[in-house]
């Protein structure tokens, strides 16, 4: 399961103003596409206006004082009809002052499918963070504090931090239902929609735009520029929204039913290495031989696709010799820690399982999300996040300090509870079908074809070394393989898990996020 590792409202009066208006009837001609004839709405039940919290606050980073307005609140959403059918509840911070139409505002939220944004929004980005007793491995019992951020992006950016609908305050209403929201193409179609209302309500349609997401976050971020451009073969409609810049961290980018060409399994079980490598460098189960990490990783990325993979290749085909098998398991095992033995039966090892065998000599066991975390390995109830090293430990400190810091900084009261990750009937239910691409197709295509489209826009890919769940080394080969403008692509990587921004490396990333908003708004 991935984590993911996920923005204020347009007033009530703004939304149906803009999606009152029906479709038009298609034009006839070579575009031309099937499409229903509009109808008239059907009676709705009146929605009550939605709820809004403002507060004023200052923050200081990186040295100098930031005042501005926190907008916490609902936006509704419509069908083509002009129906309602969603409601986001999503975090506005503005700098005050003169309103600047060219100040750029970037876009906020994390993955699942499932996940709100309060991990991007305590963890990084947002003004406030939560304070742990330790970077890694902390306590995850109260109490918990929260701080000011002196590494947030208010300095360079006016943020928004979006929760899908099915997660965070975020819900169906009207005339909505689930399958409206739960899907690769109806998340970004909805996400956009409120992006669009978003830029109308703040008067910012001249502002440079960015989208940031995490996990399955990347993959939404990755979609988004087609839904926000729009087209006949996707959304129906033209919204002609272009972005500065997208950044990706946690970063998964394969397809669910990816591509089944000869080898391509293989790489991608290769690539899988190289994180497994870092961990043992960090645990210190291989001889580093005064190599550092990157220098490590590195060394093993190469092994990978070359030796590795071959190895793996002609494994499947039944044309690799028991001595070759021999060497090779020596070399894993001199890259990874385990005994040689672990590879006896196959020559790949899942993460799980690497996870319970790296320091099982000392009755331990790493982390999924981030390798550096660790658990006793007798015990566990074997769920995949509560009993996770990592994420049982982290996620307390941050769901209490976002609790901490919407009620005493926000004041904000709701009558239902706050949905950091639902995995209930959202994540069963998602719809990985996808339209007008082929089947299969890497969503670093999506990126691909955005940065064709528009000759602007930057991508920053950032990875941890120490994720067992989105590997560094994957995402890497996706956007290679895709063919992303080198010119502008930023590759980087953190000494740091899937949540990247813990352990002391949140100022390197906010500092090639701004690097990344400067670059593409020269």
């Amino acid at each position: 399961m991935r984590l993911v590792a996920l923005l204020i409202a347009a007033t009530l009066v703004a939304g149906p103003a803009l999606a009152q208006t029906p479709p038009p009837a298609p034009n006839a001609g070579p575009f031309a596409i099937p499409m229903s004839r509009p109808t008239a709405p059907g009676p709705v039940e009146a929605l009550p206006a939605p709820k809004r919290f403002v507060s004023k606050h200052t923050v200081t980073i990186k040295g100098a004082k930031v005042a501005y307005t926190a907008i916490a609140g609902e936006t509704y959403l419509y069908n083509r009809a002009a129906e309602p059918i969603g409601s986001i509840f999503a975090f506005s911070y503005l700098k005050d002052g003169p309103v600047d139409p060219k100040r750029p505002v970037l876009f906020v939220f994390n993955g699942g499918p499932g996940s709100a944004s309060l991990w991007l929004h305590m963890g990084v980005v947002g003004p406030r963070r939560v304070v742990l007793d330790r970077e890694v491995n902390p306590s995850n019992v109260p109490p918990f504090g929260v701080a000011d951020n002196p590494d947030s992006l208010l300095d360079v950016a006016d943020l928004v931090f979006i929760d899908p609908v099915g997660t965070g305050w975020s819900k169906v209403v009207g005339k909505g239902t689930t399958a409206d929201f739960w899907g690769v193409d109806e998340d970004a179609d909805t996400v956009s929609q409120f992006i669009e209302l978003w830029l109308t309500e703040h008067r910012r349609w001249n502002s440079p735009k960015f989208v940031m997401g995490e996990s399955y976050g990347s993959v939404r971020a990755a979609v988004l520029p087609r839904a926000l451009m729009g087209g006949p073969l996707y959304v129906g409609m033209m919204r002609g929204i272009t972005l500065n810049g997208v950044i990706l961290l946690g970063t998964t980018l394969n397809a669910r039913n990816a591509s089944g060409e000869a080898g391509a399994a293989e790489m991608q079980q290769a690539l899988a290495l190289p994180a497994k490598a870092d961990t043992a460098w960090y645990h210190q189960t291989i001889d580093r031989k005064g190599r550092s990490l990157d220098a490590f990783h590195n060394e093993v990325l190469a092994f990978a696709r070359t030796d590795y993979v071959e190895a793996l290749k002609r494994a499947k085909a039944g044309t690799l010799t028991a001595a070759e098998r021999t060497d090779m398991a020596a070399r894993l095992a001199g890259y990874t820690g385990l005994p040689a033995q672990a590879f006896d039966k196959s020559l790949t090892i899942p993460d799980g399982a690497f996870g319970r065998q790296l320091l099982a000599d000392k009755g331990l066991q790493v982390g999924a999300y981030d390798s550096r975390y660790t658990l006793p390995l007798a015990g566990s109830g074997n769920d995949p996040v509560g009993d996770d090293p990592a994420m049982g430990r982290y996620v307390p400190g941050f769901v209490s300090a976002f609790h901490q810091m919407v009620a005493d900084d926000l004041k904000v009261t709701m009558d239902r509870p706050y949905g950091a990750i639902v995995w209930k009937d959202l994540l069963p239910s998602w719809n990985w079908d996808r339209k007008g691409v082929p089947e299969g197709q890497s969503f670093a295509t999506d990126l691909a074809v955005a940065m064709r489209r528009n000759e602007k826009m930057r991508v920053l890919v950032a990875s941890g070394y120490y994720d067992l769940t989105t590997h560094a080394a994957p995402a890497e080969y996706a956007v290679e393989q895709a063919g992303l403008p080198k010119d502008r692509l930023m590759l980087r990587r953190y000494a740091s898990g899937h949540m990247l921004y813990l352990g002391d490396t949140a100022s390197a990333f906010a500092n090639d996020v701004r690097t990344l908003i400067k670059d593409a708004t020269r």
